[in-house]
């Protein structure tokens, strides 16, 4: 919309507000104003009136004002009339003073600063926040988060000095509850905001509950670079060393039109010397943990073209979404490129077992809570990006702005040293059931924490292509209120289920916490025995389908539902198993079944079988559920028993037993409980994913010397933190090890 400006004398600004009659006459605002589009030069102030009344602002350096200037005002789309005022010929990093209206109608004195030029390399705060959407249980949760949250947030860290502190506000999506209701507009989503908005540019995308309605087009002024056509429902906007993308990822505009214009903005980007990061935000995620039915495959066109963009062109970049109501973080492993779910910000939380979910390998962390996110970047010759996320809490557990997540990126971050490969090396053989990898210490050079470790082992040591195996484990993991991978040094994985008998190699790279990448280990070879195992003989364990086949000794075996008991969500699925009680503990359980080893009798009457049984479990504190095995002949009589393994921890621990059958054996008992017996405390336990395979294993030789690994000073191959290292792996004995997972 144009708009004109121009100094005037304090003497005829009086006089020509008087005579404007929009001024003169009483101005209801029903919308105070607030800031769009800002730039070096200039900033749009918007605003809604119920009536009519002139677009005109009064502006200057100081709280005297001294100019004027004049814009647009057309009909909303109900009744309101809505204003848009260009202040232009403004300096940049500056601050300037405004307010709309006049006399008692006029709105509050209000104040920002303009974006400095990016040759100034100024650092930059922006926050991001989605789906504030109002919940009828807790209808003032948005304006908390504003006037409880981000202002006192950014006051106590930096200063009051609002404009002065952040720089722009992102919203990804679903501002509103209902977008065909015109009172929803200001009344749950401008008024909350208010003293946010007045002062600080706003920068919102479409999301589903928009609607794609006439009233948020009316309401924004957004770039209109975006395919000609579709202006406003996708566009950038550089401020500072960051291009902020806006993207629109509702039905009906999902197009290749749009993927196209992307690839052109990001080849802009790249070559634009002042931007360093590209910061993309639409609203629908392509993963989310907590609720999977929001998942939309469009935006996972999205982020292949983001990724690209990272690894081609050597700069970061994060997407920023909403719709699922918590907050998530990840990163994709290949590329510099951070997945980060903002919300919620008003909208009903997700809560944990509420809706199908799943824990994907790419979220270090997911959290049911209210919040926003603060971004800040740093110019000049080491650039850098840090996003934390502040926490609101959620009703059952408030919390008052804490950082509960942190992670900082860099363009040109050194990577970590390049790992060793220590054993199994030079031909040594392994387990091909479970093979233990074990590397070298992870060591950074500018300190960064180690952030994840992806293991491979190939047929051939020169093609990595297409792996036999592979995993990538994250430092950390907080899925269903707890951190997976609490407690594990990255150094080691068990790569299982390897053909037997034939020559491989292993290889481990390491990223540190900004996302970089080091070198990948040189490939280490070695043999697998020719050791084989069964499908899984249980084929139930998961507890997904209806209890059958388990006979009670006490207690029953119950299976129950996630988000039946708080805080206990499945391992993986739907269906946990529980002994020992549902939610509460009732009795001691004890049940078993018996399971038939009548397709391997000559394996198991030659010798060296053994069953082995890996599950997931988790205690109450005193139900320590648990796994025994007892090898039976051909008239039932108990040849072999393993006592139950134990899962004492209140997380999830992997548990694991194996027991050899002797010849003769016809039939194993697997033996669940939920404790040393009924006089033991009583409580209540949790297994899940409960496996069982026969395995025949090739007689193990003797382990050689341990040497001393050329280029790693001190290291041998000594066994790691998971498990015992050497040339056959055999460990699946009772003991329980905490299972790694990403």
């Amino acid at each position: 919309m144009p708009a004109t400006q121009r100094p005037l004398p304090l003497a005829v600004i009086a006089a020509l507000l008087c005579s404007l009659p929009g001024l003169a006459s009483a101005q209801e605002l029903r919308v105070h104003p607030y800031l769009q589009l800002a730039h070096p030069d200039s900033v749009r102030v918007l605003w809604e009136t119920v009536g009519e009344a002139d677009a005109a602002v009064e502006w200057g350096p100081t709280d005297a004002l001294g100019e004027v200037a004049f814009g647009d005002s057309a009909p909303g789309t109900d009744g309101g009339v809505h204003h848009d005022v260009a202040l232009t010929g403004l300096d940049p990093a500056t601050r300037y003073y405004y307010r709309v209206g006049s006399g008692e109608d006029a709105s509050a004195l209000l104040d920002f600063v303009t974006p400095a030029l990016p040759s100034a390399e100024a650092p930059l705060r922006l926050v991001a926040m989605s789906d504030m959407q109002r919940d009828g249980a807790h209808p003032d949760v948005f304006r908390q988060v504003v006037e409880d949250g981000v202002l006192p947030f950014l006051a106590a860290e930096a200063s009051d000095d609002l404009p002065g502190e952040l720089d722009a506000v992102l919203i990804p999506g679903d501002l509103v509850t209902n977008g065909w209701n015109h009172e929803e507009w200001a009344d749950t989503f401008f008024t909350p905001a208010r003293a946010l908005m007045g002062r600080v540019p706003t920068y919102p995308v479409l999301g589903n509950h928009e609607a794609d309605t006439d009233f948020y087009f009316d309401y924004f002024a957004l770039p209109d670079n975006g395919t000609a056509g579709y202006e406003e429902h996708w566009w950038f906007h550089d401020v500072g060393n960051l291009r902020i993308v806006g993207l629109d990822s509702n039905a009906g505009y999902t197009t290749q039109a749009q993927l196209e214009w992307l690839e052109e903005t990001l080849a802009g980007a790249c070559a634009e010397a002042s931007i360093d990061f590209v910061l993309a935000q639409l609203h629908h995620p392509f993963k989310s943990e907590l609720w999977l039915p929001g998942e939309n495959l469009w935006t996972g066109q999205v982020l292949a073209r983001l990724e690209e963009f990272s690894t081609t062109c050597g700069k970061p970049s994060v997407h920023l979404f909403g719709h699922t109501h918590g907050y998530s973080r990840g990163q994709s492993r290949d590329h510099q490129h951070l997945w980060v779910n903002v919300a919620t910000a008003g909208g009903r939380i997700d809560g944990w077992g509420e809706y199908a979910q799943a824990d994907y390998p790419e979220f270090v962390t997911s959290q049911s809570e209210y919040g926003f996110v603060v971004m800040e970047t740093e110019a000049g010759d080491a650039p850098t990006l840090r996003l934390r996320r502040v926490s609101r809490g959620s009703p059952a557990l408030p919390r008052d702005n804490e950082v509960r997540d942190e992670v900082r990126i860099a363009v040109g971050d050194p990577p970590p040293a390049r790992p060793v490969a220590l054993s199994p090396r030079d031909g040594e053989r392994a387990d091909p059931i479970a093979a233990l990898l074990v590397a070298s210490a992870f060591d950074d050079p500018d300190g960064d924490a180690h952030g994840s470790s992806h293991f491979q082992v190939s047929a051939d040591c020169d093609a990595w292509e297409e792996p036999l195996w592979e995993s990538w484990r994250q430092a950390r993991n907080e899925y269903y209120g707890e951190d997976r991978q609490a407690g594990d040094d990255l150094a080691d994985e068990v790569a299982r289920e390897l053909p037997p008998g034939e020559a491989l190699c292993w290889r481990v790279r390491y990223r540190d916490a900004g996302l970089t990448w080091s070198e990948w280990s040189e490939p280490a070879a070695f043999t697998t025995a020719l050791n084989q195992v069964t499908s899984d003989l249980l084929s139930d364990g998961g507890a997904e389908d209806e209890l059958s086949g388990w006979d009670a000794a006490a207690g029953e075996l119950r299976r129950v539902e996630a988000g039946d008991c708080a805080g206990v969500g499945p391992w993986a699925g739907s269906w946990v198993f529980a002994l020992g009680g549902a939610c509460e503990p009732t009795e001691y359980t004890e049940v078993s079944r018996e399971l038939s080893l009548a397709l391997w009798t000559s394996q198991v009457d030659d010798g060296d079988t053994e069953v082995r049984v890996r599950a997931m479990a988790r205690s109450d504190g005193d139900g320590a559920p648990g796994v025994a095995l007892v090898a039976l002949g051909e008239d039932g009589a108990e040849l072999a028993s393993e006592v139950a393994v134990r899962g004492m921890d209140p997380s999830w621990t992997e548990i694991e037993v194996a027991l050899p059958m002797p010849p003769g054996t016809r039939r194993v008992r697997v033996v669940l409980s939920s404790g040393d017996g009924p006089d033991a405390p009583a409580g209540v336990g949790w297994l899940d994913e409960v496996d069982v395979r026969l395995a025949m294993l090739e007689e193990a030789p003797a382990p050689a010397p341990e040497p001393e690994v050329e280029g790693c000073a001190g290291c041998t191959t000594a066994p790691g933190r998971g498990g015992v290292a050497g040339l056959a792996l055999l460990v699946l004995a009772a003991s329980a090890r905490r299972r790694r997972t990403g």
